[in-house]
């Protein structure tokens, strides 16, 4: 059975790094953003890490070149621990693995009902150890403490549960034919799945993934972003069902796209990249891909919007997670008749943002992941005063360590600006003015991308005629980011291809065979 992974790797004590990654003697620090930074040491993560290896065939084994690599922790740069760092021959070694428990082990053979029991067991023990995984991934992403805690680990479980539940309810049809035959379709699994997961939401994008392939009977190898290699986990399985390599895209990532072994590819991620995960499985063996990528989501505020609540919301959709959100409302679009006061009062939640330690009580937003995030941001926040956006608040670091960013709000946001046009990916709030619906759809759909939209009205006539007419997977009305394990979610254009969670998931990791008897006499047809 493949070791059970909780936490992983062993912390290392080795001096401060700055934003650059070079040795800093400087202290830390935990902000509040609109008042003076208070000094203080990072409040030490209540967990203790293990395990710095792959597992690969239910064993943690190092990487076959012996390389690792350094995972950092967000709110100063410190090095946590060196991670084995996997590439081809470990792809190779963990495929292999996978495919061998495919073909000769137990899982896909084993009922369906069996399948369900061990994920329920998984969903089980997420629980039993919450608060241990939530450290985990505050430490090596930076998120808030209490959404990986409340939030998002209960999600995991939930989502394993839920397909769990789908196990032993998947089945094929009875088919009428024209003539003397049974026709049964059946629904079969894939094969072996290569899964590549991001670091924004490493543990919900691992459940999207891993739960409905392994409901379906398949098994998989999953590389995990190298920003945030800690929390892949591993429970219970038998050897070979869910293998786990870290390691760089370049190398790792493009062999698992590559390999002539694998079935089936999922991959969320940058547009840009999943460009390339797509050729690289056409090039191989023309496997399916599945794609979950970039976006530059409107959230519009209708003229009969509640303004106050719309603020909100719209702060919400936009500063969750530090901004690092795929489907992140962030062209904010706003009717012209409330616009002033939407902004004025956008500008002045922005200022009351908590901003620090991540494991400090009620801070709001934590450090944008690492220092490649963190300048591209800053890099656009200049964009914006460029190209004369007005800048309400924010637009600067926060802070004299970590990659903190002040929350920032720009007003009078052309739709040609790049903080209007790109995928910024952290806490930056561009406001747009409109005058009409015909003139708000055009330009809201007027992207490259269409992953999420949100609407703020109290007419039940504008949301229909919106949610309708916008280009996008998904619509929230009257909210934004709300998620369920049953609601499907997938973009439109270079958003990807696919649909995760909920029933339409299944799909992607289901062949489809039809089965056609002669019948020699029927009694009926």
């Amino acid at each position: 059975m493949a070791a059970r992974r909780i936490s992983s790797l062993v912390s290392r004590s080795l001096p401060p790094l700055s934003r650059d990654g070079k040795q800093s003697c400087l202290g830390r620090g935990i902000y509040r953003y609109g008042t003076t930074a208070a000094h203080e040491e990072p409040i030490k993560p209540p967990v203790t890490v293990e395990y710095d290896k792959l597992l690969i065939n239910g064993q943690f084994v190092d990487a076959a070149s012996g390389k690792t690599f350094p995972t950092l922790d967000p709110r100063s740069g410190e090095v946590i621990a060196h991670v084995a760092e996997g590439d081809t021959e470990d792809i190779n070694r963990a495929v292999a693995a996978a495919r061998k428990a495919f073909d000769e082990g137990p899982w896909p053979k084993m009922t369906a009902y069996e399948r369900c029991r061990i994920m329920l067991r998984f969903a089980d023990l997420v629980e039993k150890h919450n608060d241990e995984i939530a450290a985990l991934e505050t430490w090596d992403n930076g998120k808030v403490y209490e959404q990986s805690a409340h939030i998002e680990i209960p999600m995991l479980a939930r989502l394993f549960r839920y397909y769990a539940g789908w196990a032993d309810k998947i089945h094929g049809l009875t088919i009428r034919a024209d003539g003397p035959y049974h026709v049964q379709s059946l629904h079969e699994p894939i094969g072996v799945a290569g899964q590549i997961i991001p670091w924004n939401f490493p543990l919900l994008m691992f459940a999207w993934k891993v739960g409905p392939a392994l409901a379906c009977g398949n098994t998989v190898v999953l590389k995990t972003a190298e920003q945030t290699p800690l929390s892949a986990l591993l429970a219970g399985l038998p050897d070979g069902v869910l293998n786990v390599v870290s390691g760089f895209g370049p190398s790792a990532g493009a062999a698992l796209c590559s390999h002539m072994d694998v079935d089936k590819l999922a991959f969320t991620g940058s547009t840009a990249t999943g460009k390339i995960v797509l050729e690289l499985a056409a090039k191989s063996n023309l496997k399916p891909v599945t794609l979950e990528l970039g976006g530059k989501s409107p959230f519009i505020v209708c003229e009969d919007a509640d303004v106050d609540k719309a603020v909100e919301v719209a702060h919400f959709a936009l500063f969750f997670n530090q901004g690092q959100c795929c489907c992140a409302g962030s062209r904010t679009f706003v009717h012209e008749k409330v616009y002033d006061e939407f902004v004025a009062k956008a500008k002045e939640r922005a200022m009351k943002r908590n901003v620090g330690d991540p494991f400090k009580t009620g801070m709001e937003q934590g450090p944008q992941i690492d220092a490649e995030q963190f300048h591209k941001i800053l890099k656009y926040i200049k964009y914006g005063k460029e190209c004369g956006a007005t800048l309400e608040t924010g637009g600067d670091s926060f802070g004299t360590k970590g990659y903190y960013i002040q929350p920032t709000v720009f007003s009078n946001v052309q739709d040609d600006m790049p903080i209007a046009k790109d995928e910024i990916f952290g806490p930056v709030q561009s406001v747009l003015k409109f005058k009409d619906n015909a003139e708000v759809i055009r330009r809201a759909n007027n992207s490259p991308y269409g992953l999420a939209a949100g609407i703020f009205t109290q007419d039940l006539d504008t949301a229909n005629t919106l949610t309708r007419a916008l280009r996008v997977g998904t619509v929230w009305v009257n909210c934004f980011d709300t998620f369920d394990a049953a609601i499907p979610f997938g973009g439109y254009k270079m958003s990807g291809i696919g649909r995760e969670k909920g029933e339409y998931s299944l799909k992607n990791y289901l062949q489809v065979k039809a089965v056609v008897t002669s019948l020699k006499n029927p009694a009926w047809l």
